[in-house]
């Protein structure tokens, strides 16, 4: 990082056919100085999430596509190197929505909370007592309202979202059984993430009866990470009364505008002879949440109940390429671009 250079990375192109490296461009602009009111941030980590595919879409989605020339956007956590804010003093370190870039000038109006360094690693904002954990705890606890004994499944089980999830499950007193990519995450949810029991879907040659295997007493709650084909079998599996928790997409294509979506299964007559209730769930929903997180999830982190992994990429340069990596399935665990050296 260069303390008189902002590097950052633009979004030059849709994602047709799939996010690719040169959807982006690096460029190099002056660094900016503060007017009255602003701050000045040093980015220190840059949070990569699977949402990000359909943020730089045009196919609809919650929130606009972002505009082509913009830098890409993302919840990062930084350092104030310079304040003409009477809110936020020169060294403090934020939690907010610099995007991908070095330095970034705020009104506080994309700052979400000043983090405290002594409490817990600066990068946790990012995942576990952040946006992640919220996530993960939000739509389990009062989506899914899960009961001890009941059976949880958790698509993408092994990620920074299921991984909590699978978790929160057994402290809840649930089974917790997970679907996954790969042998490496299967036993990684296994060993490290508690779950009694997890699935390699790629490998699984009747993924149906593997399931049923795994879960031999019906699902009661499902938090899916995926959709798709994967999501199709499980809904096959519930239990009357079964709570599913619609978090992400990523097994199903972007649509283009005014196209239709892909064909597929539909939930209707299995969601009605089960009296099931399937909701959809963002947690920029509950932003205001993040200033005051939930406590029972802090103290869990706290205590160590709550296992976690990074996945560091050093560079601000190498993000795209780290994004393509996680969407493809490759990341080991919360994925995490360092842009500039550690807290001063």
């Amino acid at each position: 990082m260069s303390e008189n250079t902002n590097h950052q990375i633009l979004l030059v192109a849709r994602p047709e056919g799939g996010v690719r490296e040169d959807c982006f461009r690096r460029e190099a602009a002056a660094r900016p100085e503060p007017g009255p009111g602003e701050v000045l941030i040093r980015v220190i980590y840059l949070s990569l999430d699977p949402a990000m595919r359909g943020w730089i879409s045009e196919a609809p989605n919650y929130r606009e596509a972002l505009p082509l020339d913009s830098v890409m956007i993302g919840f990062t956590v930084g350092q104030i190197a310079a304040s003409r804010h009477p809110n936020y003093a020169v060294g403090e370190v934020v939690l907010g929505r610099q995007g991908w870039r070095e330095w970034a000038l705020s009104d506080g109006g994309d700052l979400h909370r000043k983090l405290d360094p002594s409490e817990a690693p600066i990068s946790t904002a990012l995942h576990v007592l952040g946006h992640t954990g919220l996530t993960a705890y939000l739509g389990l606890a009062e989506v899914g309202q899960p009961k001890a004994g009941e059976t949880v499944m958790v698509s993408t089980a092994a990620g920074a979202v299921g991984s909590m999830v699978g978790q929160i499950a057994r402290l809840k007193g649930c089974r917790a059984v997970g679907l996954t990519g790969s042998d490496e995450k299967a036993a990684l949810c296994r060993d490290d993430f508690g779950y009694d029991a997890a699935i390699n879907y790629r490998t699984a040659q009747d993924l149906g009866a593997a399931i049923a295997a795994a879960c031999p007493q019906g699902i009661d709650v499902y938090f899916d990470n995926v959709g798709g084909p994967i999501s199709d079998a499980v809904l096959e599996r519930i239990n009357v009364g079964a709570r599913i928790i619609v978090c992400g997409t990523m097994g199903i294509p972007d649509g283009g505008p005014g196209e239709p979506p892909p064909p597929g299964p539909r939930p209707n007559r299995q969601l009605l002879i089960k009296r099931a209730r399937m909701e959809g769930f963002l947690v920029l929903d509950h932003q205001a949440r993040l200033d005051r997180l939930p406590a029972e999830l802090v103290a869990w982190v706290r205590d160590g109940k709550l296992a976690y992994r990074e996945d560091v990429v050093e560079g601000l340069e190498n993000a795209p390429q780290a994004l393509l990596r996680l969407l493809a399935g490759g990341n080991r665990g919360k994925m995490l671009v360092r842009v500039g050296h550690e807290v001063v």
